[in-house]
């Protein structure tokens, strides 16, 4: 177990410390995903969108994503749900609300994953959508205070030239608030390798490189994202804890994997979050950052994560601490906006408790 100098372990009498007033980045959280479930019944009812119960009934759908017929699902509550931002307005509440959220559970600094490509038919093309989500961005970050930035992420189940095209976007992008270049859906579906050049396109124009793997498939994926698409985080990441020496690698490198603990177990992933292996990547030493990944569907947000840490992990406040240290150094944020989450983690530490 690590252990940090000048911090106290909690005695059992201790009352916890409030996760929600931890200073935190949230570098997994997918657009759509973000979404509250009230919003989206509201948007539904606006475009006379049908829902389906999984989505209006107010509890998480049960969901199973390790086979083929569960990750459908799995897409098509996503698309349903996606289906109804068709407006700047429907955008801009999304992002506000998001950045409301993550303010309430002491987020400091939110890089939110997007494709626009997804958001474009409604939005008048591709460019006009990212520079929609763009000032969306921009306007709730002035609002709320929160820190916020855009990942553009690929989808790997269609053709690579379309990663490479989000690629340049992205670069194009990077002094409007694009700070990196993800890779989501399937990672059963397509080779790493075959987005190569997306990412070098992206890495070259100075974002960061942060694709998935190692959720659904095993640490094998989350090696080709370190050695074909040389990523700087690796989304989920959680299947390394099966092969040590890739651990080893992750840690050597400082590669920060994006946990995301709900998620996992509401996937199948892992079948309860005691199965989840938070201790043993943080014991291995690799750097983590939790993540809500999809709150519409899984129904938790990233405080929530926090507290499967302590409740399930039996993580320490002082291990808590440097859990959100983890997520802060692992992300974009620029060094005022570190050193400020930074210190005020220290002084979440410093909270008495008791």
């Amino acid at each position: 177990m690590l252990a940090f100098s000048g911090e106290r372990t909690p005695t059992t009498q201790d009352a916890p410390r409030d996760i929600a007033l931890l200073p935190k980045a949230h570098l997994h959280l997918h657009f759509t995903g973000s979404m509250r479930p009230t919003t989206l019944i509201e948007l539904a009812d606006k475009y006379g969108v049908h829902l389906p119960e999984a989505l209006s009934s107010g509890t998480p759908p049960r969901l199973r994503a390790t086979d083929e017929r569960g990750w459908f699902r799995f897409q098509r509550l996503y698309d349903i749900a996606r289906s109804c931002l068709r407006a700047p307005e429907d955008i801009q509440r999304l992002v506000r609300e998001a950045a409301q959220e993550d303010v309430t559970d002491g987020s400091g600094w939110l890089e939110i994953q997007v494709d626009p490509t997804s958001y474009a038919p409604h939005l008048g093309g591709l460019i006009p959508a990212l520079e929609v989500i763009l000032d969306a961005v921009d306007a709730a970050s002035r609002e709320t205070g929160l820190g916020m930035r855009v990942l553009v992420a690929a989808n790997r189940m269609k053709h690579p030239l379309e990663a490479r095209t989000l690629a340049r976007l992205a670069v194009r992008y990077a002094d409007r608030g694009v700070v990196g270049f993800g890779l989501s859906n399937d990672e059963r579906r397509g080779m790493a390798r075959d987005f190569d050049r997306a990412f070098a396109i992206a890495r070259e124009g100075g974002l960061l490189a942060a694709p998935h793997g190692g959720e659904l498939t095993g640490p094998a994926s989350v090696r080709d994202c370190l050695d074909d698409l040389r990523a700087a985080r690796v989304g989920h990441g959680v299947r390394s804890a099966e092969d040590p020496r890739l651990l080893r690698k992750l840690a050597e490198r400082g590669v920060t994997c994006e946990v995301c603990p709900s998620s996992n177990v509401a996937l199948g992933v892992y079948e309860k979050h005691e199965d989840v292996p938070l201790r043993t990547l943080f014991e291995a030493g690799v750097p983590m950052a939790l993540g809500a990944d999809d709150p519409l569907l899984f129904g938790s947000r990233l405080a929530a994560q926090y507290e499967i840490a302590r409740r399930h992990h039996a993580f320490t406040d002082a291990e808590l601490a440097e859990l959100a240290r983890q997520s802060v150094r692992g992300s974009a944020a620029p060094e005022d906006v570190r050193t400020k989450l930074l210190s005020g983690i220290d002084d979440w530490l410093a909270l008495p408790v008791g």
